[in-house]
């Protein structure tokens, strides 16, 4: 095994590049650490616009099917006040028809609230 030498001194160009290294390493682990902590952030935000944007499509969805149910106990009872068939098959058609429209129209604001979500979600700070 080599011995050290008693008086062995480290030159200063050594010294000098291994304490420009330790900086350098040190300002590289800076800037990671500071990259994810942003992208934690982002995430973080971004999480909470998926939340807030599932909550309103919940609401959403929900408030269109109590609606649907509502219309659909309307035509029961309007069925069964119905006089004749060619009541019942107005009703019918009538109701079939504002479904259809109303389904669209759910369809749409259902897309366009999804949308907004994936907007807010992927929007840049």
């Amino acid at each position: 095994m080599m011995k050290t030498p008693e008086n062995f001194e480290v030159p200063a160009q050594v010294r000098e590049m291994a304490e420009k290294g330790v900086e350098q390493a040190r300002k590289a682990y800076d800037e990671f650490a500071s990259a994810a902590s942003e992208a934690a952030s982002k995430a973080e935000t971004s999480a909470e616009s998926m939340r807030n944007g599932a909550v309103d499509l919940n609401k959403k969805a929900l408030a269109a099917t109590e609606e649907s149910m509502n219309a659909s106990f309307d035509l029961a009872t309007n069925l069964v006040k119905a006089k004749d068939i060619q009541e019942v098959l107005e009703l019918q058609t009538k109701y079939v028809q504002s479904q259809m429209q109303r389904f669209g129209e759910v369809a749409r604001e259902l897309g366009e609230a999804a949308t907004k979500t994936a907007v807010d979600a992927t929007k840049k700070d």
